[in-house]
């Protein structure tokens, strides 16, 4: 593995990259678009750009990384730090990775994909037409307060970044994510993420859950977003969160 890519700073949260960029879904079970409607699916193609700072605390380690994606071109620009703490900033498309820079396609786009997953996980669910989604109904939430629906969406044995992965989202009366599990079908560490979903807040049309608290195999991590806003279409606006 490159080391640049998968340096004790930045492998753990590479690692948790699940899932693809956003494809035609296929046929779904009603309660993975009932998901991502709750997150505003309706709206999101009047999304111009998603600008957002994915921000990690771990044992020992603390990282920000900020990012504008233009959903409909797929153009992703970045600003943030190597490993050495030196900043860096790029702007890609990412259907023309071949032939960019090593560190965007061993580094940057693949940390991109892990922070947008874990902003947009609930449209994931609904575009991932790969991962198999079961409505598992109510069962016993993972912190053990109280009960939730549980859906379970689980990525084939092989192939992408999810080979084997198995999310598991308890879901409220509102189809909000209020916790979740993640369980890596391989042998590479972390096995088991459990974390809460809260800090919901608007930006124009998406719902976006901005803190994400809990374990790690064991060990805590907090995940978080800041500087969320998106750009609508005819706008040049940024309209923040809130």
């Amino acid at each position: 593995m490159t080391q640049l890519g998968r340096s004790t700073t930045i492998g753990f949260l590479v690692f948790l990259v699940l899932g693809a960029i956003p494809s035609r879904a296929q046929t779904r079970p009603p309660i993975a678009e009932q998901i991502a409607k709750a997150y505003g699916l309706d709206s999101f193609g009047k999304i111009e750009a998603i600008r957002y700072t994915f921000n990690a605390q771990l044992p020992g380690v603390t990282l920000s990384r900020s990012w504008v994606w233009h959903p409909k071109t797929d153009q992703v620009s970045f600003e943030g730090k190597d490993k050495d703490g030196k900043p860096v900033k790029a702007t890609y498309v990412r259907s023309q990775l071949n032939g960019a820079p090593a560190d965007v396609t061993d580094v940057i786009d693949p940390n991109f994909v892990n922070d947008q997953y874990w902003l947009l996980l609930p449209f994931h669910v609904y575009w991932d037409s790969s991962a198999d989604v079961q409505d598992m109904g109510m069962q016993k939430l993972p912190s053990g307060k109280g009960s939730a629906k549980q859906v379970v969406m689980k990525y084939p044995a092989e192939g992408g970044y999810s080979s084997g992965d198995t999310w598991e989202l308890f879901l409220g009366p509102d189809n909000r994510i209020v916790e979740m599990v993640y369980r890596r079908g391989g042998p590479k560490k972390p096995q088991l993420v459990i974390t809460s979903w809260a800090g919901y807040k608007k930006a124009g049309p998406l719902l976006i859950s901005t803190e994400h608290r809990g374990t790690a195999d064991g060990k805590p991590v907090h995940l978080s977003f800041s500087n969320v806003a998106v750009k609508l279409e005819g706008s040049d606006k940024w309209v923040d969160a809130r």
